[in-house]
């Protein structure tokens, strides 16, 4: 991946990766589709300034859903569960 920009695309907020965050500090993004795990550490780390221990990546891939008489595809996507050193935070997660 050329731009980290590219490789995270936002972080994924909801009441599920709240409770993850508070309960055992995962962090979790909307990754691109070709970005690998290291990628993914190298872009946290130089986005947020934090030290990354651990990357978990999951592929879900587009359903089919029908927009009047034809039938479309949602877009793949990939998510990213990340966690950080001890003491390290991302401030976009706290609120």
């Amino acid at each position: 991946m050329a731009a980290i920009h590219d490789t995270i695309l936002r972080p994924i907020i909801t009441e599920r990766t709240s409770a993850a965050y508070q309960d055992r500090g995962e962090y979790t993004f909307a990754v691109a589709p070709g970005a690998t795990k290291q990628a993914i550490k190298a872009a946290i780390e130089t986005l947020f300034g934090v030290k990354v221990t651990g990357v978990w990546t999951s592929n879900a891939r587009g359903k089919a859903r029908r927009v009047g008489q034809s039938v479309g595809r949602r877009p793949h996507t990939k998510k990213a569960i990340v966690t950080l050193r001890a003491g390290d935070s991302i401030p976009v997660f706290e609120g």
